[in-house]
């Protein structure tokens, strides 16, 4: 194994702005609001932020499979924000979250985990906006002690493995100006080692807690379902995904769910423009979604 340059780190780091890659224009050391902005804010209790990457698609999926429980109260507005453009970075995007990522919620339904009030709540990081809903809502998230500590687990356990995947793998494989041999090798190995480790567990469970869908399967499937399928970084080949045979089990019945159907077409700005809504304010907007729509939302 050997890579074209050598480099030496230098003492101390200066940012150079000029370090290239797709995201470079919005990559910084800094953190902060970079210009004034208010966000819009719709007619419903909960207010989404976001744009349909693995993360945001978490919580799309999330709301519309509480929708389709029967939860009325988890309908929601969900606004487009474009992290290629630095939205993320707007004074009202910062102020509902610090550290300027999508997904980012808040919640002005007035009684935030039972309690009385008026104050909104913001929920940023999305394991934390899905467990804000799933205990807001009494919905997947077991119940019994050991069957929900399972559930966290993986929930955390996705928290923690995805950035090998996204900005490991992802970012060196797909996206990086210069591809680095050991780069690629070395997240390559530790994809597939995650993908290993998902499959011994759902060999013996229907889904990652045991038999019930859960927000763990919510949390994993739009990174590892996503991959499993191909959808993203065009290296399901390169991966050999299909050798999961577990995990593709699991990806194709969570796929076939039609609120995971609705839920991956919110915020949606890639792909077949009859699969993006880019955004949702009712849930009839994905009956009378017009290509149209899809162009007066850009």
């Amino acid at each position: 194994m050997s890579d074209s340059t050598s480099y030496t780190p230098p003492k101390v780091w200066t940012w150079n702005k000029e370090n290239g890659g797709k995201f470079a224009s919005i990559n910084r050391p800094i953190a902060g609001a970079t210009h004034e902005k208010e966000l819009p804010i719709g007619r419903h209790p909960l207010q989404l932020y976001s744009l349909a990457t693995p993360n945001g698609v978490k919580v799309t999926v999330m709301l519309e499979e509480l929708l389709a429980a029967g939860h009325t109260g988890a309908e929601y507005d969900a606004w487009l924000i474009k992290i290629g453009d630095g939205d993320q970075f707007g004074s009202g995007f910062v102020a509902v979250n610090p550290n300027s990522k999508i997904p980012a919620l808040m919640d002005r339904s007035g009684a935030a985990n039972g309690t009385a009030g008026t104050a909104p709540v913001r929920v940023f990081e999305s394991g934390a906006i899905l467990l804000y809903l799933a205990e807001k809502f009494g919905a997947f998230l077991p119940k019994d002690h050991v069957a929900r500590t399972e559930c966290l687990s993986w929930l955390f356990w996705q928290m923690g493995s995805a950035p090998y995947l996204g900005g490991g793998f992802g970012h060196f494989y797909a996206y990086a100006p210069t591809r680095i041999e050991y780069a690629i090798d070395r997240f390559a190995m530790e994809t597939k080692r995650q993908l290993d480790v998902l499959d011994r567990r759902l060999a013996e469970n229907a889904y990652l807690t045991g038999d019930e869908y859960t927000i763990a399967d919510i949390a994993v499937w739009p990174w590892y379902g996503l991959l499993a399928q191909g959808g993203i970084y065009g290296g399901g080949e390169f991966l050999q995904v299909q050798e999961y045979k577990n995990v593709q089990r699991w990806t194709d019945q969570i796929a076939a769910r039609p609120a995971v159907k609705r839920g991956r077409m919110v915020n949606r700005m890639m792909g077949d423009p009859t699969g993006q809504l880019r955004e949702r304010h009712e849930a009839s907007d994905f009956d009378t979604k017009t290509q149209d729509k899809i162009e007066a939302a850009k």
